[in-house]
């Protein structure tokens, strides 16, 4: 079930998208409210699960993690088992930035970030050690154009 939000739930999702750490007393001023009625409102967003956990944004340059592979998967194994197993060594491989089934040719696509090539190599030779694959293509990213985790919420 889709949660429904008004102007003001709109404007404290931008500004906890920009800026989850500021305090209530900012998100109020700038969003023209007041603090109980913003606290009111985050608190109603988190139990319906509009907000979920607040994290910290890491540049994965510094952390020396310059290399972002995109991997294309394609498997013949399409029975519940296989894909069980597929997941968890997915969940269990911190590099693995995000994963998503696909309509079309490619079953799968990965993100994953690594220090170098070697480093995907090692990935991928404990990825092929732990679920039969049919293809594997992967393609390195030359540079991020764009990477955001605003959510459009004037579309909402």
């Amino acid at each position: 079930m889709t949660y429904r939000i008004d102007t003001l739930d709109r404007k404290i999702l931008s500004e906890l998208q920009q800026d989850a750490s500021q305090s209530l007393d900012e998100i109020a001023r700038k969003t023209g409210s007041s603090k109980t009625p913003v606290w009111n409102r985050i608190r109603k967003m988190k139990e319906a699960g509009v907000i979920g956990r607040q994290t910290a944004l890491l540049s994965p340059e510094a952390l020396g993690l310059e290399a972002c592979f995109f991997v294309l998967i394609r498997t013949s194994e399409h029975e519940a088992d296989w894909q069980a197993k597929f997941l968890k060594t997915l969940q269990e491989r911190p590099e693995v930035m995000e994963a998503h089934r696909l309509a079309g040719d490619i079953d799968y696509i990965l993100k994953v970030r690594v220090k170098n090539a070697k480093a995907y190599d090692a990935f991928y030779q404990a990825l092929i050690s732990n679920v039969k694959i049919f293809n594997v293509t992967a393609l390195l990213s030359m540079e991020e154009i764009k990477s955001t985790t605003l959510l459009p919420l004037d579309q909402t």
